[in-house]
């Protein structure tokens, strides 16, 4: 075995060994993750099918919010923050769990998850997860939260990406004032 193959193999087998979080190595320039405890506000968003309530939210720079996120519907829904192009990168992801049955229109296929990291499913198959920390699935009938420190003012989007709901107008306006 090289040395080149050597090193390859042992950073490998380092990563593996690290503990499963939520896209550690994520940045986003909008903000972070933060613990509910943390929190200076809270804002709750109903989710009906296919829509949010509010349909549009103002938070300030370097606020901390916990979303609390209840599904009214009878369709799985996601919040998921973000600008118009992280969405649409992030649709792909989605269509492709669905299509691999990791999801359904009505629920997660909690054989293939977990869900003890911060709050997120995380899927065992390789290449897909619904880890995102900016993001969260809720089931129907329940109820699941997510906390976030905005870092600057930004014009910003809460959707639901499951396959079709942004496209049916799932999606709203979040402005991150000064």
């Amino acid at each position: 075995m090289t040395l080149h193959k050597c090193l390859s193999l042992a950073s490998c087998l380092w990563v593996l060994s690290l503990p499963a979080v939520a896209s550690p190595g994520e940045h986003f320039d909008f903000g972070h993750s933060a613990p509910a405890a943390s929190a200076t506000r809270t804002i709750e968003v109903e989710m009906s099918d296919i829509a949010f309530n509010p349909k549009s939210l103002d938070v300030k720079a370097g606020e901390t919010v916990r979303f609390v996120l209840v599904n009214k519907g009878h369709l799985l829904h996601e919040f998921n923050l973000g600008h118009a192009a992280m969405h649409a990168e992030h649709q792909k992801e989605m269509l492709d769990m669905q299509q691999s049955g990791m999801m359904t229109p009505t629920a997660i296929n909690h054989a293939g998850m977990d869900h003890s990291a911060m709050g997120h499913g995380s899927m065992n198959m390789p290449g897909m997860k619904h880890d995102d920390p900016n993001s969260v699935l809720v089931e129907p009938g329940k109820t699941a939260e997510l906390t976030w420190t905005f870092a600057k003012t930004d014009n910003l989007e809460f959707a639901c990406n499951v396959p079709g709901h942004y496209q049916a107008g799932m999606v709203g306006q979040l402005k991150v004032a000064p």
